[in-house]
């Protein structure tokens, strides 16, 4: 088995792009002939298929059909904007999103949140297996060491605070969407000092027009398919931050007189890349983590290969024993099971210690040529595919 991620995010796709993969339902279209165990990842910046695959080829082939299928762009359209990485590749890449090292604000927290929700989305669809169970449970380990350990989530804290910072200085808002983006602008205004703050459900948004029309800003967050805020509702000077992915505003609003629209694009275009302490000291717990991981990843790449050599040692001797039966009929059945009993015993003991050495060598760099070795030597039949086999697609 293989475990690849495959993804966009918003340094490799354009927002359009990115508004497209969102509208992905969930894990659960993944699962296939090609396709073992699926966790669907998307927010506002980003979207990845973290998924376990017999083969490389064909799950790739399999994971990149059902995008097409499910945002009406080809795969061969969205290939340049996505990125595949497999093996330990992978477990790095998932461990650094759950830091917060590949959000658009490095280091906000919520994205651990919204990896926790996508597992236990995956969960609910039961496209979530053994290999995917432990790499999120460790890639929410992680996350938590990184905030508890360091610095790394010191202001701007999340996208929203980032995004409140780029706008001016208003006091009447409203926000629209009641969802945890939503709240989470509603108790950032609140320290800004707005004097008034006006919630709109997404279940309300015939309200807005006449709402727009009486506030200075506004702080969409919904979850809907179609903006909710379109150029003919918008009829004076506001302040409008667009959180939303698909986006909430239609991008041409931005072109009315003084209208000063902020989402996702303008977002990422002002914010500089972090490089301090608390961003390598996250570096290095991650790069530790991953080691850590990679060597329970390749243990478990032996579990086959062992299982295979005990099993072909108990066919042997089932097969020398029924020989033992047909040339020595004589034998009472006691005097059998006390010889099948002691030529069991001595093949236990004999395959004890390489099995014990040969689970701690995989465990270490380079360890799956020890499984590799032991399944040539035995002729071997596991069906195990190395994730060291298949080379790495740069992002």
């Amino acid at each position: 088995m293989n475990l690849i991620v495959v993804g966009a995010s918003h340094r490799s796709a354009s927002i359009t792009l990115l508004e497209r993969l969102s509208r992905v339902g969930g894990p659960r279209p993944f699962i296939g002939e090609h396709v073992a165990e699926a966790v669907l990842l998307s927010t506002c910046n980003r979207t990845d298929i973290y998924a376990v695959v017999p083969a490389f080829h064909a799950g790739l082939q399999q994971i990149g059909e059902v995008l097409a299928r499910e945002t009406g762009v080809s795969y061969e359209e969205l290939s340049p904007s996505v990125y595949v990485h497999h093996g330990v590749n992978a477990v790095r890449h998932a461990f650094r999103v759950a830091a917060g090292l590949e959000s658009m604000v490095v280091g906000e927290p919520q994205i651990l949140g919204q990896l926790r929700d996508a597992y236990q989305n995956a969960t609910d669809a039961d496209t979530v297996g053994r290999v995917l169970h432990e790499l999120m449970q460790q890639a929410l380990r992680v996350g938590k060491r990184a905030h508890a350990e360091t610095d790394i989530d010191r202001a701007p804290r999340s996208v929203v605070s980032a995004a409140l910072a780029l706008a001016p200085s208003v006091r009447r808002w409203a926000v629209v969407g009641a969802g945890a983006m939503g709240s989470l602008a509603r108790a950032h205004l609140a320290e800004m000092g707005a004097a008034e703050i006006a919630v709109v459900r997404r279940a309300n948004t015939h309200e807005l027009p006449r709402l727009l029309s009486e506030v200075d800003g506004v702080v969409c967050a919904t979850a809907s398919v179609d903006p909710v805020i379109t150029k003919s509702m918008v009829t004076k000077p506001l302040v409008i931050v667009d959180l939303a992915m698909p986006r909430d505003v239609e991008p041409d609003v931005r072109d009315l007189p003084g209208v000063t629209l902020i989402d996702l694009e303008t977002l990422g275009a002002s914010i500089a890349p972090a490089y301090s302490a608390e961003v390598h000291e996250v570096e290095r717990i991650v790069e530790d983590e991953v080691q850590a991981y990679a060597g329970w990843l390749r243990g478990a790449e032996a579990a086959p290969t062992v299982a295979a050599l005990r099993a072909r040692a108990e066919e042997l001797v089932s097969t020398e024993l029924r020989r033992l039966t047909s040339r020595r009929p004589d034998l009472t059945d006691a005097q059998r099971a006390d010889v099948a009993h002691t030529v069991h015993r001595i093949v236990q003991r004999l395959l004890h210690q390489p099995t014990v050495r040969v689970r701690q060598l995989a465990a270490e760099p380079g360890g799956e040529a020890y499984t590799r070795l032991v399944r040539e030597l035995f002729e071997l039949d596991t069906n195990v595919t190395s994730v060291s086999d298949v080379p790495e697609v740069a992002e």
